[in-house]
């Protein structure tokens, strides 16, 4: 698969969900889970101790209508290896040159984390493929709109925090796609091994970037002229 052909599925799917967990023992079952709800691009951050280990697993287990990526990718050689280990995207929660630069010799698409218009535009004439705003929640979803403006040809992912109600919000404000962590994947649902509410957790935030995509975007309200006093 092509960089391309893996950026275009990430923005078909429009979720991309990120589990990150104290081992591997969870990681297989939670991604069967998030799978059956429908998502289709799910990252392994390399926080979770054996996570490249698990993702052969995975691939074996979940097959090839899922896309598998690695996060957390913050050095060249953790990028080569995450590609080894059969990485179809790398994301990374920062910018580092050097990272985007071993994913694009590797065919890989890169998503690296940004924040200013300065480094949000840097990272992407670096070669990302895409730029992930991090911390969204910070932000908010006004700050993707008012991006869109100057920066219209980035394609952003906005990641951290992003609630079910925020994710509609970002996609209507512009953002190709969401990112989505402890929202789906929460510590409570896996304490009780309670997949089937992880695989109902990531329906919904699948449904609901479906539905802000059929919405009409809403138009800005009309400016008000400024009166001044009647001098009449």
């Amino acid at each position: 698969m092509g960089a391309r052909e893996a950026v275009d599925r990430i923005v078909t799917g429009g979720v991309v969900a990120i589990i990150r967990l104290p081992s591997a023992d969870d990681l297989l079952p939670a991604a069967e889970a998030i799978r059956d709800g429908g998502v289709t691009a799910i990252e392994f951050t390399l926080t979770t101790p054996g996570a490249l280990q698990a993702l052969e697993s995975a691939r074996i287990k979940l097959g090839r209508g899922i896309l598998l990526g690695v996060g957390t990718v913050l050095t060249a050689e953790a990028a080569r290896e995450a590609v080894r280990g059969g990485a179809e995207f790398l994301v990374a929660p920062n910018f580092n040159p050097e990272v985007v630069r071993a994913g694009r010799e590797a065919g890989v698409p890169v998503i690296p984390g940004a924040l200013t218009p300065t480094e949000i535009v840097q990272a992407w004439e670096a070669g990302a493929s895409m730029v992930k705003l991090f911390p969204a929640n910070v932000v908010g979803t006004r700050y993707v709109k008012d991006l869109q403006g100057p920066l219209p040809h980035i394609p952003l992912l906005p990641t951290g925090g992003v609630s079910l109600d925020s994710a509609a919000a970002f996609i209507q404000a512009g953002a190709a796609a969401v990112g989505v962590g402890g929202e789906i994947v929460s510590t409570e649902l896996l304490a009780r091994r309670a997949f089937p509410e992880i695989t109902a957790c990531a329906r919904t935030f699948v449904e609901a970037v479906k539905g802000a995509r059929e919405r009409p975007v809403p138009s800005a309200p009309p400016i008000k002229p400024i009166e001044g006093p009647d001098t009449r």
